[in-house]
């Protein structure tokens, strides 16, 4: 029986073998709802902004969420560095 991971690797097989924007945001809509695709959105420019310094307060006033959603994505933002590669390397 074929596990999350495997869901999850097939996911990743499917949006890199599209080849145009259009393509993409086609796929996209029709994998997420409108909420769930909105919501991504937001978080990659959380990721975005908290990578250029602005402060957490002038990022949920800009993209009109929570204080609490940018601070997940900080943490996420953290993990994702501190688990990546080239920090590793960074660190040795």
């Amino acid at each position: 029986m074929p596990t999350n991971e495997h869901y999850q690797a097939e996911l990743i097989r499917h949006l890199l073998a599209i080849d145009s924007p259009d393509a993409m945001d086609e796929a996209l809509a029709s994998l997420l709802t409108p909420a769930e695709y909105q919501e991504i959105s937001k978080r990659l420019q959380i990721f975005k902004l908290l990578q250029e310094g602005v402060p957490h307060r002038k990022i949920a006033e800009t993209l009109g969420v929570g204080i609490a959603t940018v601070s997940r994505g900080s943490r996420a933002l953290t993990t994702l560095h501190s688990s990546s590669p080239s920090s590793r390397n960074d660190a040795s």
